[in-house]
């Protein structure tokens, strides 16, 4: 049987690769991200991002995890854990990534599918499409670029980097748009000009999952974030 860039598992500890790297990548960008909420929303979004990786590093400090669901059950439950409009939309997201993976890492297939997975139910809770100035317009892109990836039998990094570049794209995208969702719409025109914060994390932690992917030693450059 012939093996394709679907069947392929990503990295060993993959997870705990992915995690690593989000705790060093949020908790470096937390003030930036609050300071795009406080120009387009209620400011409470770094805070809360902050609050939710606090809670899932405890509960790893407690119990660690074993495998790649266990990594990101614990970031799920941190986030569903916290307050705001984006907390347990994250915190749902991650729940369906980490629920992707049959038995140890999963193969890029599989994460294609838990993105998709994470997207849908993004998209069933907070009401969001593409355009309306919210997490949905990183992660839309992001997961269709994924998919057409793994469809050209894209190799697992080139697939992953393809796919943090789309999100990124799609998060810079969302400046010169009128928010429809979340906070950010109860201000109008106010929020236009401004980074969405919850595309912005989105970003970013797809980017982290490319960066786990190559493997430890680089970090993630978030330097679009400041405009």
């Amino acid at each position: 049987m012939t093996t394709t860039s679907a069947d392929i598992q990503l990295v060993p500890d993959f997870g705990r690769l992915w995690v690593d790297t989000l705790f060093e990548t949020f908790l470096d960008r937390t003030g930036a991200l609050g300071e795009l909420d406080r120009r387009a929303g209620d400011g409470d979004f770094g805070t809360n991002v902050s609050s939710a990786l606090r809670r899932a590093r405890q509960s790893i400090d407690v119990a660690p995890p074993s495998d790649y669901s266990g990594w990101l059950t614990a970031i799920s439950r941190g986030f569903l854990g916290t307050g705001g409009t984006s907390g347990p939309l994250f915190g749902m997201f991650f729940r369906d990534i980490a629920r992707c993976a049959a038995t140890g890492e999963p193969t890029l297939g599989e994460f294609s599918s838990g993105l998709t997975a994470g997207l849908a139910t993004v998209q069933r809770y907070g009401k969001a499409q593409v355009g309306h100035k919210t997490m949905v317009d990183a992660l839309a892109p992001a997961a269709g670029t994924l998919e057409s990836a793994v469809a050209a039998g894209a190799a697992p990094g080139t697939a992953l980097e393809k796919t943090a570049r789309a999100a990124v794209g799609g998060a810079r995208g969302t400046i010169e748009l009128i928010a429809k969702r979340g906070r950010a719409s109860y201000v109008g025109d106010v929020a236009r000009g401004v980074l969405d914060p919850g595309a912005a994390a989105a970003a970013m932690l797809l980017q982290a999952a490319a960066l786990a992917q190559a493997g430890p030693g680089g970090r993630v450059d978030t330097s679009w974030i400041d405009g």
